[in-house]
């Protein structure tokens, strides 16, 4: 049998993953393995934009001092990231997959809900189209999505596509009556059926056995739909664009007034920049006192947009044009001038690549991320300088001093400009390299807003516990200096000034005490915000009040439970039963961190969602599922060609869901993006490849047109799968956690700090094509480089309410923009909002983005999300204390109330 891979080595197995990874380098492959079309001899495909001399500069830059050398992962780094994403896939693996008996009990409700289909259908035909030849047989129900592809959790929903290839008009047609009244014969047999008409395609969810509530709400739905009092609202303000208006225009002269500058200095936080009709338009950046250091950075990204330009970066560099460098110059400028530290600038003003000399002999192009960089660690150096335990801890740890020197090194090169792409990675190795000293991360340490008090009190302890094997001489000035830091570094500004007008007073000198007074006075904290907001009902909230003062009371030393180390723990004791009720009251309430002030209100809420349990098989009906059929053929063929994929695949969906970004409902990514993603890092970014592209390999065929589109794509599922068993398919002997690493690093770390081979996605500018020679496109070749507003006709004799463009990509279809205005009132014409925000090409749709559903607060969401995930992985690595990579997002760890874990805990008791 001929095959694309008959002249690989089949008698050659893969390597075990017992070891995979061999110093964070990839197995190259044999010269007579499989090739991608293009490839390189590691099966990898270069991203648009790179070059050889890009790929192979050397480790030593002209002009650049030697010793900025990147510090490679050690052995054990890469050993425990891989090992703890490997233990959760296992964990994930044994606990998600779902059963046999539950996908026949799935399959029993198909037949069930096949059988009225195939009814209503055939009624219709005959009775209202005349079609007597009609034959039933021929409408079906066909699964597709996850339980066909192989891609099947426990919590994976059925999804089902309506084939009725011989009705008169289709039932995906504008205006076709059948998913109206397939839905109305559901709810009479009493299942659980609600037709989304604002979706790209008709959809009907259904559950088997709804509550009573949930069908008597289907039901007056339904009703009104009837009697045409359903009027689904439309917001035609998209939340994308309205996010970050007002960031640029005119001068903020109260700000310059504030700033104490000269009336007659000149003002470089202003620039003009002309447009295509040569008007010019005025800019201004400048750091209100809202702006912390990183939200000023988001500030001049955005503003660089709006003036029409962007970072360089290693992808672009090579179209960049001198009028990209114009924008981005007077950007970094307008940047660092903008500063609310005076101090600041003016030490920054003394470095060559921040002087902005214009008549420097050497080049002067910069890079907004460098020069933030470059900011940023001026900033940290300041605090260095001013911190009296700092000339200490240099004599204990030289390499303090040859860190601080590098840093200074770079700070005042002459040569940046040579290229600053390279000059912005090595301020960031050289920034993250004293980021990563004990010493300084004591110097910046701060508690995250969503770190909990017990997950801050123990990186602190792992911090000093370093610190002190050095500093043996002056463990007490360790300790104090320790308890400042922690003091400063809490987050709530109320919760800060309690512990520290508390401890002022206090002589104590250990961190645990100190600790557990924040434990105490941040639940205080939390539920005075929630009295504050009247979040607790009337009956309660004296008790709550009580309870916070309880909570301020004097700790004392507690003698039942002695605390590791021997020593009794400091606790809020319980002496009266008036106060153990009232403890056992309070543990009955809301936790005050999950109520309204703390956590965002879900706009999305629906009086008509189904439940997520005890409604019974649920599942969603398509009424055009040709092309899902295709892309389900597709996942399941690359689901054969190696068991690593599906390993994958499931942690990555149940990563997802656990996380809350798995809801295109929600403005977040579909499970099936989520599965592109991890194809995408498996066939063109993992080295060597673990995945072939099937649609550039297999037999040479014509085309196979499916609804207008090329659906060609290697489909021999019984050869992909012998040789997928075989291993014979690739020759990358990483694990299973070594690929889940990397795959987590290439979405969370974009630029030259991500060690995977492409340098890491670029959400803004690339869009995932699996069908493509490297997996990616950009944006602006896509045409997809703004939000829009299309329609489309309702009614059968109606092909548009506007005449159809030609988009970008060359596409044409019955769709117009929208720019102004609302969309047309009328029940003929749906309005449909697409998103390029986070783009995905579908395999085979082309003009069809994956993720338009995705929203500017969904793209931040996963964003975070995925650099959550990265720095877990990373403390790990280290050995540093870190959070649950897998914590539900709506659930307590482990099944434990942490509200009543906390109170358990401020006074001495077994958490129940």
């Amino acid at each position: 049998m001929s095959h694309p891979f008959s002249n690989a080595d089949h008698s050659r197995p893969r390597q075990q993953a017992q070891n995979p990874w061999n110093n964070g380098l990839a197995v190259p492959t044999s010269g007579n393995s499989f090739q991608h079309n293009g490839s390189n001899h590691l099966g990898h495909q270069p991203q648009r934009g790179q070059n050889s001399h890009f790929e192979q500069r050397p480790r030593h830059h002209p002009g650049m001092s030697q010793g900025h050398r990147r510090q490679p992962l050690t052995q054990e780094e890469l050993i425990g990231q891989s090992m703890l994403l490997e233990k959760l896939c296992f964990e994930t693996l044994a606990s998600s997959e779902i059963d046999r008996s539950a996908i026949l009990e799935k399959h029993n409700f198909r037949h069930r809900i096949e059988a009225i289909c195939r009814h209503v259908v055939t009624e219709h035909e005959w009775n209202t189209n005349a079609n007597q030849d009609f034959p039933p047989p021929s409408v079906e129900l066909k699964c597709f999505g996850s339980l066909t592809s192989g891609f099947a959790t426990k919590t994976s929903d059925m999804d089902l596509g309506l084939l009725s290839p011989l009705s008169i008009l289709q039932p995906d047609a504008p205006g076709s009556p059948i998913p109206r009244l397939i839905e109305k014969a559901f709810l009479d047999a009493g299942i659980g059926a609600r037709l989304l008409s604002r979706t790209r395609v008709p959809i009907i969810k259904l559950c088997e056995s709804p509550p009573e509530s949930l069908l008597k709400g289907l039901l007056a739905q339904r009703e009104k739909w009837e009697t045409g009092l359903d009027q689904e609202s439309n917001d035609s303000h998209d939340e994308d664009e309205r996010h970050g208006e007002q960031i640029v225009g005119a001068k903020d002269e109260e700000s310059k007034h504030q700033s104490g500058e000269a009336p007659n200095t000149l003002d470089l936080t202003s620039f003009q920049v002309p447009d295509e009709q040569g008007q010019l338009h005025e800019f201004h950046l400048r750091q209100t006192p809202k702006h912390n250091l990183a939200g000023y950075y988001g500030l001049a990204k955005r503003v660089l947009r709006k003036a029409g330009g962007r970072d360089i970066t290693l992808s672009n560099m090579r179209e960049f044009s001198p009028y990209d460098w114009t924008v981005l110059n007077l950007v970094c400028q307008a940047f660092v001038h903008g500063l609310a530290d005076a101090s600041l600038r003016k030490t920054l003003s003394r470095y060559p690549s921040l002087a902005f000399e214009l008549d420097s002999e050497f080049p002067h192009n910069r890079s907004l991320l460098g020069v933030s960089v470059q900011v940023e660690g001026e900033q940290i150096m300041h605090l260095w300088q001013n911190w009296s335990l700092a000339g200490d801890l240099v004599q204990i740890d030289p390499s303090i001093e040859s860190n601080i020197d590098s840093w200074y090194k770079l700070q005042r090169e002459q040569n940046f400009g040579q290229d600053p792409v390279w000059y912005s990675k090595e301020l960031q190795l050289a920034l993250e390299r004293l980021k990563k000293l004990p010493s300084f991360q004591l110097l910046l340490l701060e508690q995250g807003q969503q770190e909990s008090v017990s997950q801050y009190y123990q990186r602190t302890s792992t911090i000093t516990r370093h610190l002190k094997m050095s500093l043996k001489d002056s463990p007490h000035r360790l300790d104090c200096e320790t308890i400042n830091k922690y003091i400063a570094g809490i987050c709530y500004d109320d919760v800060r000034n309690d512990v520290k007008s508390w401890w002022s007073t206090a002589d104590i000198g250990e961190l645990a005490i100190v600790s557990h007074k924040h434990k105490c006075l941040h639940l205080a904290g939390e539920l005075s915000r929630a009295l504050n907001k009247q979040l607790y009902d009337d009956v309660v909230t004296k008790d709550v009040a009580r309870y916070i003062e309880l909570l301020r009371r004097p700790l004392q030393q507690g003698v039942a439970q002695p605390a590791k180390g021997g020593k009794s723990p400091f606790i809020i004791p319980i002496r009266d039963e008036e106060t153990l009720q009232l403890v056992a009251k309070m543990k009955t309430l809301p936790d005050p961190h999950k109520m309204a002030p703390n956590q965002p209100r879900d706009r999305y809420r629906d009086p008509l969602e189904f439940p997520k349990d005890g409604a019974g098989v649920q599942c969603d009906i398509n009424f055009a599922a040709q092309l899902a059929l295709e892309n389900t053929a597709l996942l399941r063929c690359y689901s054969w060609t190696d068991p690593r994929v599906r390993q994958m695949v499931l942690f990555i969906k149940h990563w997802a869901k656990v996380r809350g970004i798995n809801s295109g409902y929600r403005g977040t990514l579909s499970s099936y993006g989520y599965v592109l993603m991890v194809l995408h890092y498996l066939v063109n970014i993992a080295t060597p490849f673990v995945c072939p592209n099937l649609q550039q390999v297999g037999p040479p065929e014509e085309p196979i047109i499916c609804k207008g589109y090329n659906v060609k794509f290697w489909r021999d599922e019984m050869a992909i799968k012998q040789l997928g068993d075989n291993n014979q398919i690739n020759q990358n002997g990483q694990s299973t956690g070594f690929l889940l690493r990397g795959f987590f690093e290439y979405y969370a770390q974009n630029g030259p700090m991500s060690t995977v081979p492409g340098r890491g996605f670029d959400w803004g500018r690339d869009v995932l094509s699996l069908r493509s020679p490297g997996g990616l496109l950009s944006k602006q070749e896509k045409g997809w480089t703004g939000a829009r507003t299309v329609y489309q006709a309702q009614e059968p004799d109606e092909t548009s309410t506007k005449p159809p463009v030609t988009a970008a990509d060359g596409s044409q279809g019955g769709t117009v923009p929208e720019h102004t205005g609302a969309a047309p009132r009328s029940a003929a014409v749906k309005e449909i909002r697409l998103r390029y925000l986070f783009a995905i090409e579908d395999p085979f749709e082309l003009d069809h983005n994956v993720a338009r559903t995705v929203t500017h607060n969904g793209i931040v969401s996963i964003r975070d999300e995925f650099r959550r995930a990265w720095r877990i992985i990373q403390a790990a690595g280290q050995g540093l204390a870190h959070d649950d990579l897998l914590r539900d997002v709506n659930q307590a760890e482990e099944g434990v109330n942490q509200f009543v874990k906390v109170i358990d805990e401020i006074h001495g008791l077994e958490t129940s």
